[in-house]
């Protein structure tokens, strides 16, 4: 059997790919002296809100993950964030590898809603990871699979999701909208002879909420 162990180097944005990526480097260790070669590697990403501070203005924009910061005691609960999935090369001892992690802006996605809510340091991650581990056995090739035992913890720094989105977004974001919404959105921009959605988003606005 294995014994392998997984720790998180590094964190940062792929800067050419067809849709917004993190890459996270990762190290990964086996002490039992087994020669594997290759892991075909599945990894869980979990949020864990629980573990750092909030202030005000972040507090604002969690409410509707966790509601007012009175109700963070019970409220801020590890939560799935995405999946991750990659093929690790075969190694004796320790590897170095990129997992590369897809990241979307979509509101609709609690993890998104948390990421854009928060203003700066880190967010406290933890990698829960399973899949298959070829080896030489004995007679030839050896099958293992891994439990989701295996975990490694981590922060991902702020500033590197808000690097990521601007490099793909640059300074937009977006949301779906049921097509009757988009429908009706788009008889009112017409009747009103506005040129933009940005436009025609603002004009339904209260002043005081397009104004802030």
């Amino acid at each position: 059997m294995t014994e392998l162990a997984f720790e998180v180097l590094d964190v940062r944005p792929q800067t050419h790919a067809a849709a917004p990526h993190l890459l996270f480097r990762l190290r990964l260790t086996e002490s039992s002296g087994a020669v594997v070669h290759a892991i075909a590697l599945r990894c869980q990403l979990r949020i864990e809100p629980q573990r750092r501070p909030y202030d005000a203005q972040e507090q604002a924009g969690l409410t509707d993950l966790f509601g007012t910061a009175e109700r963070y005691p019970t409220t801020l609960k590890p939560f799935l964030w995405t999946h991750a999935s990659t093929l690790v090369q075969g190694f004796r001892t320790s590897t170095e590898f990129d997992l590369p992690v897809a990241c979307t802006y979509d509101f609709d996605v609690s993890g998104t809603k948390y990421l854009h809510a928060l203003r700066g340091g880190d967010v406290p991650l933890v990698l829960l990871f399973s899949g298959t581990v070829f080896t030489r056995g004995t007679s030839g090739f050896a099958v293992e699979q891994l439990s989701w035992s295996l975990e490694a913890r981590c922060g991902l720094p702020v500033s590197a999701w808000g690097e990521l989105m601007d490099l793909y977004f640059p300074g937009t974001g977006w949301i779906r909208l049921n097509r009757d919404t988009i429908a009706a959105l788009a008889r009112y921009r017409a009747a009103q002879g506005l040129v933009s959605w940005e436009q025609t988003v603002a004009r339904l606005l209260p002043a005081e909420v397009a104004a802030s």
